[in-house]
């Protein structure tokens, strides 16, 4: 291997290398230092390297059987090639120099660059010493303590089991897991070089009960990232009560009455109304294409002044935690709005070219085959100053959603959601199960009017689709109080 720091480009192709196939480490420094330096001589402004390596498995159980197992191993690499404030992205299977080599050529080609002649020099880009968040943790040990498929299936069936016996007018049962082990590489020309492996896993259950006409569908599911024993440790007993529960009730429940209503929000899953109606609007993305209303409202008030939200990479185990984000910058905590305040936007790499916000640690991707984008972490909606009882106590009549259920938002904040569990709330009081509710509304409107929050955030798992492909990401807030929204029913 050559070890000068200028190399001339007619070398390149008899460069050789002796790279770590099985892990990336620091072996990867020099032809990742090469190929950046390359670029650079090119006429690049910045070039990134992302290398991955992906270890995924499902697990599907329906009713008493193990109806699906799906192994999924992969390998590749991206690389982002910036000229200006405009950029392209190749990305590739072969992590060989030579395959490295190729798709960066496409990229400059792609910006109107070529590689330099054959004389030219070519400097070899200082990378930093390699940051192994990885082996800082012990995280190269987690994938062989994972649970085995026989496990699996065999928790998973116990899960179904339990449904079974809990629940009453049974249509179907399904226990799902999923464990997807991911290590990654990031080498960019401004000295960046950083690794980490991540294991995030969930695990849930959907269950349908009928009778005659009565119909009910509940879903729950759990999160973790970095705990190998997660699916031995989880609790399906527990589990399965509360949704049998669930079911039992909202099964012969009354359908709501379409109208405006105030509403208390249950914390955990709940904050899923904040992540889609407001936290896409505060990515840097949505200025980019100009949908999104808070675009020049940093340090205006955009929400009741009971509101304090953050974004953060940091909470352990939580589904959104990483140590690096996907451009190799550490994990941090964003404070976005701060007593109905807009404080901070989430930026990556690109957000920050194109807008001027700072960067956040919010570069995600779903794999390599993705440029990252700013994207949330865990997103949640601070505790307050209330108990769970004030809010309640505040409502003579409105509706409470105990279970969110799916949704969409427009590009602007438009948003409907379907409230799985919900119940009437009379003179401060819960009185009777309701079903069919479907909240309707705008970021806007709805952020102004969360005018209480209870003490006791919770989070919650939650899977993001968005510009760079899906994602994990945490949802969460304590209870809320919403003085009125519209109702869509019967």
């Amino acid at each position: 291997m050559l070890t000068n720091t200028l190399l001339l480009s007619q070398q390149l192709p008899t460069l050789q290398y002796s790279s770590t196939p099985e892990r990336f480490d620091d072996t990867w420094e020099a032809p990742l230092s090469t190929l950046l330096g390359l670029g650079r001589a090119a006429g690049a402004d910045f070039i990134e390297f992302f290398l991955e390596r992906v270890n995924y498995i499902s697990c599907l159980a329906e009713d008493d059987r193990i109806t699906s197992i799906t192994p999924r191993l992969s390998t590749g690499a991206g690389v982002r090639v910036f000229l200006g404030k405009a950029y392209c992205y190749v990305s590739t299977n072969d992590l060989s120099f030579s395959g490295l080599k190729a798709a960066l050529e496409k990229a400059l080609g792609i910006m109107g660059l070529q590689l330099p002649g054959p004389n030219s020099f070519v400097p070899e880009i200082n990378l930093e010493l390699l940051r192994d968040y990885a082996s800082k943790r012990g995280k190269d040990a987690w994938l062989p303590l994972c649970s085995s498929m026989r496990e699996m299936g065999e928790i998973l069936l116990d899960g179904t089991t339990k449904l079974q016996q809990k629940a009453s007018h049974v249509q179907s049962r399904r226990a799902t897991y999923f464990r997807h082990w991911q290590e990654v590489l990031v080498a960019a020309s401004d000295g960046t070089f950083a690794r980490d492996i991540r294991l995030t896993q969930s695990v849930g259950f959907n269950l349908l009960c009928a009778d005659g006409d009565h119909r009910t569908s509940i879903g729950e599911r759990a999160g973790n990232t970095s705990d190998p024993n997660f699916l031995k440790t989880w609790d399906y007993q527990q589990a399965a009560e509360q949704i049998a529960e669930s079911a039992g009730k909202m099964l012969y429940a009354d359908y709501v009455e379409s109208g405006t209503y105030p509403i208390i929000m249950a914390n955990h899953f709940g904050g899923v109304i904040f992540h889609e109606a407001c936290g896409h609007l505060l990515e840097t993305t949505q200025i980019e294409r100009n949908t999104t209303p808070f675009a020049n409202k940093k340090g205006e008030k955009i929400a009741h002044e009971s509101l304090t939200a953050w974004d953060e990479g940091r909470t352990e185990n939580t589904f959104g935690a990483i140590d690096m984000d996907d451009e190799g910058m550490p994990a941090q905590r964003t404070l976005l709005i701060e007593k109905g305040v807009l404080k901070n936007f989430l930026a990556d790499r690109t957000g920050s070219f194109l807008t001027g916000h700072p960067r956040t640690g919010s570069g995600r991707r779903q794999s390599f085959a993705f440029p990252a984008a700013s994207r949330m972490r865990n997103t949640y909606i601070a505790p307050g100053e209330y108990s769970v009882d004030d809010l309640f106590a505040s409502v003579d009549k409105g509706i409470y959603c105990k279970k969110m259920g799916g949704g969409s938002v427009g590009a602007t904040g438009e948003f409907n959601f379907g409230v799985d569990e919900a119940y009437l709330i009379e003179n401060g009081k819960i009185t009777k199960p309701l079903k069919g509710a479907i909240l309707i509304g705008e970021a806007k409107e709805i952020m102004n009017k969360i005018s209480m929050c209870s003490q006791d955030l919770s989070l919650a798992p939650g899977f993001c689709g968005s510009v760079s492909g899906s994602v994990y990401v945490t949802v969460g807030q304590p209870h809320i109080k919403v003085d009125s929204i519209t109702v869509g029913g019967r």
